[in-house]
């Protein structure tokens, strides 16, 4: 009983709890620093909390050294409370059970307290107010955990970017180096052709110096035996002699004449090497011969080529799939809600998705004000910007966009526009090994649109944008091979 009164002495009416660095007042009574502070910011009017004696300069508080050394020799808790079991503190003032909490004080008091002091105050039975105040700390560790997970998720998050970047840039270097060897090797083909063609060109250009240096010496000498001749019939003494050798000379030798030039010009040569060298200058970014293509046709359905399908859980809410999910319309009214994923804009995207290889699709149609593109994954599906559509207005898509009387070329916000008016009937070929997008115009006959370069390090799904009205068909062909599903990727690329 005597530790337990012995703990109430060393208990601050404020806190209710022993007392931290206790100070005290002038009119004698103790209270813990902190919660003496505390109590006089919440009040205009600085007073004791026990006896309500004012201070209205603010008095200096003291340190009451007797209290601190008798804390520093007592042990932490006496006496020891039984597990669950509250502490029932009395009013300092009073004496009386304390059974209410003040709002106006912040302090715990007592039945009679609630008749004086705190008469006008707002106040709370003590048990209510615990309960709610324990409400409010649950909540705090509600909201805690909740940040605990979102920043674990976040974490997680930048972990799998920083795999995704180490992944890519391999990726990328990979590309780079295989395309950088392939240059090197057509270049090293193409300067051993080159030395061997001005090799030949030389021997042959020297074969014509020797041949008119051999007609040269052969006429030197007969003109030098010709001028022996003369010599001697000039040298005879007796006209006899002279005019029988001059009837025995031959007639004079006629001019050599002017000398052929060897077939030998270096502008040529030069001219020929730049006309290797200019192609090759752009090897990284298309293929020699990658213009040169044939006709794609029904009846001569490429190797490469791709039966696509729309993914009804991008389409926009007012686009509606029909033939399997090979053909989308534009109408005028919402045909459903729209789901959860789904474009804002007036988009679709294709189930199937491409990272190795090379892959070829037609589409047909109905009329123009129609984008035909591919993209990452992350393409956002909502409205940026004053645009209709959004590929080709950022760094992760490449788009064609065909309107009534042009053709724009899209690709990070940036537009290219373009001569000529295309068919109905279009044509998509992805070459993934040559980082190569090209679009061809079939009808009435094939020509290529335009082609787009870049090192694609993620993978492409086609995404297409059609105006009110307008009508996109997948074109399937029977003879062609179904696009390879995510396992075959994911081993193409191991």
């Amino acid at each position: 009983m005597a530790a337990q009164l012995l703990e109430e002495d060393l208990t601050c009416s404020i806190c209710l709890g022993r007392y931290r660095d206790p100070v005290s007042l002038p009119c004698g009574h103790s209270f813990c620093t902190n919660c003496i502070q505390d109590s006089w910011r919440r009040c205009e009017e600085k007073t004791c909390p026990q006896c309500r004696q004012p201070f209205p300069e603010g008095p200096k508080l003291g340190r009451n050294l007797a209290l601190s050394a008798l804390l520093q020799a007592l042990p932490t808790t006496i006496p020891r409370q039984e597990p669950g079991a509250r502490r029932s503190a009395h009013c300092p003032r009073h004496g009386r059970p304390l059974e209410f909490f003040c709002h106006t004080e912040g302090l715990c008091v007592c039945s009679a307290c609630t008749v004086h002091e705190c008469r006008h105050h707002e106040r709370a039975l003590l048990d209510v107010e615990r309960r709610a105040r324990e409400d409010q700390l649950r909540a705090r560790v509600a909201v805690t955990q909740q940040q605990v997970t979102q920043a674990e998720s976040q974490l997680q998050e930048l972990q799998q970017q920083s795999s995704w970047i180490e992944s890519s840039a391999c990726t990328l270097a990979s590309v780079v180096s295989r395309r950088f060897g392939s240059l090197l090797q057509v270049l090293e083909e193409q300067q051993t052709k080159i030395l061997r063609d001005i090799e030949v060109a030389k021997e042959q250009a020297l074969g014509q110096v020797l041949n008119e240096e051999q007609r040269l010496a052969g006429h030197l000498e007969a003109l030098a035996q010709d001028g022996h001749s003369v010599q001697g019939v000039l040298e005879q003494v007796d006209d006899y002699s002279f005019f029988q050798g001059l009837q025995q000379l031959s007639e004079p030798l006629e001019s050599l004449g002017p000398l052929t030039p060897p077939q030998w010009d270096e502008e040529q040569q030069l001219n020929s090497v730049n006309e290797l060298l200019s192609p090759l200058c752009e090897l990284l970014l298309e293929e020699k011969n990658h213009a040169k293509v044939a006709a794609k046709t029904a009846d001569a359905v490429p190797v490469d080529y791709r039966n696509l399908t729309f993914d009804p859980d991008t389409a926009n809410q007012y686009l509606r799939l029909s033939h399997k999910d090979q053909q989308v319309t534009h109408h005028l009214q919402a045909q459903g809600p729209a789901r959860p994923g789904s474009f804002e804009l007036w988009q679709v995207q294709c189930a199937q998705s491409f990272q190795t290889g090379r892959h070829y699709w037609e589409v047909y149609a109905s009329d123009h004000s129609v984008t035909l593109g591919i993209t990452y994954p992350k393409l956002p599906r909502q409205k940026l910007g004053t645009h209709t559509d959004n590929i080709g207005r950022g760094p992760c898509s490449w788009g064609l966009c065909i309107q009534e009387d042009n053709i724009q070329a899209w690709h990070n916000g940036k537009v290219q526009r373009l001569r000529g008016v295309p068919g109905r009937l279009l044509g998509v070929d992805l070459n993934l090994t040559l980082g190569c997008l090209t679009f061809y115009s079939l009808e009435p006959q094939t020509q290529p649109l335009h082609t787009f370069h870049a090192v694609f390090s993620q993978p492409l799904f086609p995404v297409f944008w059609l105006l009110e009205g307008r009508t996109l068909t997948l074109r399937h062909q029977p003879e062609a091979k179904l696009p390879p599903g995510p396992q075959e990727e994911t081993t193409a690329l191991s």
